[in-house]
């Protein structure tokens, strides 16, 4: 059985028109205070429905309840969802447009009509035509990852608060700043909380049920030089910035760079090179699904750095490794009924699911070594962070049924 959830598009069409940009070179928290305007509008509709335990915090996260209506004792479900969006992309003055009955034609997107969303770039689309899609209008990006995720919550709220004969144990609801800058769950209140289990909505294709992430370490190579005046430096000279390109230059090519792997294969990715020819450094993302093989990529971090040094006599180098977040697979596989139940909720919406592993993190990683397991669920965002974002408004409708068939799975276990 699916349930119909008409309001879901309206809501997330609503949501996108306010601008809840992140910023990864802020100190504050949350990183933007414009975060915080969505999540008053958050609180505000929550107690409208009734929800009179609605509250912002200090820090912008919003917590919410929904009250079991069972008698017996259930574990408490939360849904969580991010409100911000990327730093990738504008998020200023968002315009959503619903393209109803999509035909497959091309999507020309009219404030910049050299934006172009086709299914060639985007085959996802084959799979929506009949369907009724939301895009932004060519300037910025859509905000559907994952004010999507939010709609969707929204709507679950209000469909359990106006049938009252659904089944379901206590319910919180969780929507959090900053994830997108990697921050989401920083100042979270784990025992405001109070839950046992969670699902994050911040899923893309129909189906989509993600219980497996890469694990992640941040490193940063210091390579240190000798400074000498540029019109006496013969023999004296050791050009720190020489040496970390030699370095980046050592770096293959056909392996373990994100744009020659996909599936479980990890990567050590350069993001960014700062420095002087006295010292400069480069950091890097680690990535892998396989958590000991982190240690291995430092292990050859450290291999490329030493030939690079040693092509410049004088030169040395200092490497740093910061934990960043682990697999969740780890704390799931100790908690099959999450995924179990799960994906019998969607095979009760009409959905099939679909187990793939994410090639990032999310909210749902960290919250899982956090005393949450918390795998991640689907609401149709596609082609993130940039200008031909867009969403099926049917996947979120989908979505939403397979939460209201989830939160009854759970009363009958």
């Amino acid at each position: 059985m699916q349930y119909q959830s008409f309001q879901v598009a309206e809501r997330l069409m609503r949501y996108v028109q306010i601008d809840t940009q992140s910023d990864p070179l802020s100190t504050s928290f949350p990183s933007t205070e414009k975060q915080k305007v969505l999540a008053h509008l958050l609180v505000q509709e929550l107690q409208a429905m009734g929800i009179a335990d609605a509250e912002m915090d200090d820090n912008g996260y919003v917590y919410a309840t929904i009250p079991s209506n069972q008698s017996a004792h259930l574990p408490v479900l939360c849904f969580c969802s991010h409100m911000d969006t990327a730093p990738d992309c504008s998020g200023s003055n968002v315009k959503p447009i619903l393209h109803r009955n999509y035909t497959g034609d091309p999507i020309r997107l009219p404030d910049d009509p050299t934006q172009i969303i086709t299914v060639a770039e985007h085959p996802y689309l084959q799979q929506k035509i009949g369907e009724d899609i939301i895009t932004a209008s060519g300037t910025t990006l859509l905000g559907a990852d994952d004010k999507a995720g939010v709609a969707i919550i929204m709507e679950l709220a209000a469909t359990l608060l106006q049938n009252p004969e659904i089944p379901h144990g206590t319910i919180r609801l969780l929507f959090t700043p900053d994830e997108e800058v990697g921050r989401g769950v920083d100042k979270l209140d784990m025992k405001k909380l109070a839950a046992d289990i969670g699902y994050t909505l911040d899923g893309g294709e129909r189906g989509a049920l993600e219980g497996e992430n890469f694990s992640a370490d941040g490193a940063v190579v210091h390579f240190y030089g000798i400074s000498a005046h540029p019109g006496d430096a013969k023999n004296k000279l050791v050009n720190a910035l020489k040496v970390a390109a030699h370095f980046i230059g050592l770096l293959p090519a056909d392996q373990l760079a994100p744009e020659v792997t996909s599936g479980r294969e990890g990567f050590v990715h350069p993001v960014s090179v700062q420095g002087i020819a006295e010292k400069a450094s480069v950091q890097f993302i680690l990535r892998d699904h396989h958590t000991p093989h982190l240690a291995i990529q430092a292990q050859q971090l450290d291999q490329w750095a030493a030939a690079a040094v040693a092509a410049y006599p004088g030169a040395r180098y200092t490497i740093e490794i910061t934990e960043q977040y682990r697999n969740m697979r780890s704390i799931l596989d100790q908690h099959p009924a999450i995924l179990a139940h799960a994906r019998e909720a969607m095979r009760r919406a009409g959905v099939t699911p679909l187990e793939t592993p994410i090639r990032g993190g999310t909210d749902g990683s960290r919250l899982s070594f956090m005393g949450l397991p918390c795998p991640n669920i689907f609401t149709g965002e596609m082609a993130l962070h940039g200008k031909h974002e867009y969403v099926s408004v049917q996947d979120m409708q989908a979505s939403v049924s397979t939460l209201i068939h989830l939160v009854q799975v759970w009363t009958e276990h």
